[in-house]
């Protein structure tokens, strides 16, 4: 069935991210009532777990900065650059376990997959405390990097899976989010924690305490989150029909076991796809300052004349900040498809001016702190980039690849941000606030470059599409294309 000539005059004015195609056997787009309300059990189901589940995620990566100053690094020993290298070796198995993860993602339950990562990184959360020297520390915080990889592109899959390109931004902003809040959680709760008298030291109790809490909360997903459409319980026959229906037509592609094949040919089209690097550049350049405040960021407070316990609330306002910049910025990515590009180079501008303003040492410590809090609306770059990542990527195993690349890359910073912490330049790290501020910039420039890409890959489409009699196939939903095989397919900016 061809797709009629104003069609295609209207979506390049309107500058659509997508024509939408018939389909021979479902046209999900005809009730707009089951839409609405299938939308809704979705949402309620997927968005509250993996919202919680993120929570975890990040408050037991970085309660070790609350641990910092509540006596970890004398109780361990650790001395010059050890707690650095306890910061960045969660990255290192973190960085060995991303590929074969996503790899196990597409072959197993990953509902299941997810649940049983969750406990068992409860239970290397909750033995943290059991740690007295740079040894065990390592030896945790590395197997821990390991078990944590599989959640961020496990949730990458999921949302692809079942959501639609143009709801895409606005979920993973929803489940990033947790980040955010987590950081709240964190901090007020360390407050709290920080405050026990017991022959136990406060920050031992950090980690039982959250990593009983994580390992608890895997039982519930085991039971709560679904395996993939088809499996789930929630929706009915004809829901599940009109799911995988959307998917196909207004998604990146429906995953069944027909389509999650592992093709090396899809892995090389990634590889020599220049918007994959773009990409790499962005969250390379993002995770180096996020990793050294999430890791130092106390002991920066700390030095602006805090207290222990004080630099756990003054980071409050930071989490806030961070979180609602994650909703927001999703919020309008989804609504308008082409500014998510402008959206990355909005969030990064703040945090361009606080690192300047920190690196300089002739401002005051209010000055400083107000440029701390600018650091935070930062961590709403990665979302956006990962959201544009999943609704542009067509093809199981290219999908699948990409998200290993950009959580490489994000390893890769996360691995070098606490290396520019220098403990001989404490408590003003300036060498970090200069690097912090350079990588910013840098994601700025990506950023519009990858814009600039993509447009042009967009005008090459329409015009293909219009030299070809602007007639295109319907889709076939158990054909794995990719997006370079789909000219119907424009790119989100």
């Amino acid at each position: 069935m061809p797709i009629a000539h104003k069609d295609v005059e209207e979506a390049l004015e309107n500058g659509s991210p997508t024509f939408d195609l018939p389909s021979s056997s479902y046209n999900a787009s005809n009730d707009v009532t089951i839409t609405h309300r299938v939308l809704r059990k979705i949402d309620w189901r997927l968005m509250p777990i993996m919202f919680i589940t993120y929570n975890f995620n990040f408050i037991d990566k970085t309660i070790l900065s609350s641990a910092a100053v509540f006596g970890l690094r004398t109780d361990t020993h650790l001395v010059g650059q050890q707690y650095s290298w306890v910061s960045s070796i969660f990255y290192f198995g973190y960085l060995l376990w991303t590929y074969p993860t996503t790899i196990v993602i597409q072959r197993l339950p990953v509902g299941r997959y997810v649940s049983v990562n969750t406990i068992i990184w409860g239970l290397i959360v909750a033995c943290t405390a059991l740690c007295t020297n740079f040894g065990s520390l390592i030896i945790v915080r590395f197997l821990l990097g390991m078990v944590e990889s599989t959640t961020t592109p496990a949730f990458v899959y999921i949302t692809s899976t079942w959501y639609t390109r143009e709801e895409i931004p606005f979920r993973t902003g929803t489940w990033f989010a947790g980040n955010s809040f987590g950081g709240f959680v964190a901090s007020v709760l360390a407050y709290a924690i920080g405050k026990i008298e017991s022959p136990i030291a406060a920050w031992r109790w950090l980690f039982i305490i959250f990593g009983v809490a994580t390992g608890l909360w895997g039982i519930i997903m085991l039971f709560t989150l679904p395996d993939g459409v088809e499996s789930s319980r929630f929706l009915d026959e004809e829901e599940k029909k009109h799911v995988l229906a959307q998917v196909s037509q207004a998604g990146t592609g429906r995953t069944n076991r027909t389509t999650s094949t592992w093709k090396s040919e899809q892995v090389v089209e990634c590889l020599i796809d220049p918007k994959t690097w773009a990409f790499f550049g962005i969250s390379v350049c993002t995770q180096i300052p996020n990793s050294g405040t999430q890791n130092f960021g106390n002991l920066v407070l700390e030095g602006f004349g805090f207290t222990n316990l004080q630099t756990t609330l003054v980071g409050i306002p930071s989490s806030f900040i961070s979180f609602f910049t994650i909703l927001i910025t999703g919020w309008f990515a989804g609504k308008y498809s082409n500014i998510t590009c402008y959206l990355i180079v909005l969030v990064v501008l703040a945090p361009v001016a606080g690192s300047a303003l920190i690196y300089s040492t002739k401002v005051n410590n209010g000055v400083k702190l107000f440029a701390y809090y600018l650091l935070a609306t930062g961590p709403g770059a990665l979302p956006l980039s990962m959201s544009l990542m999943t609704t542009n990527y067509k093809g199981v195993t290219k999908k699948m690849t990409m998200t290993a690349i950009i959580f490489l890359a994000y390893c890769t910073g996360n691995i070098a941000g606490p290396q520019f912490f220098k403990t001989s330049e404490a408590p003003t790290y300036t060498t970090a606030f200069r690097s912090i501020m350079i990588c910013y910039a840098l994601v700025l420039v990506e950023a519009l470059g990858l814009r600039l890409y993509l447009s042009w890959m967009n005008e090459k489409r329409q015009i293909k599409l219009l030299e070809n009699g602007i007639t295109v196939e319907a889709n076939e939903p158990d054909k794995d294309t990719t997006d370079w095989q789909s000219y119907d397919m424009l790119y989100r900016l």
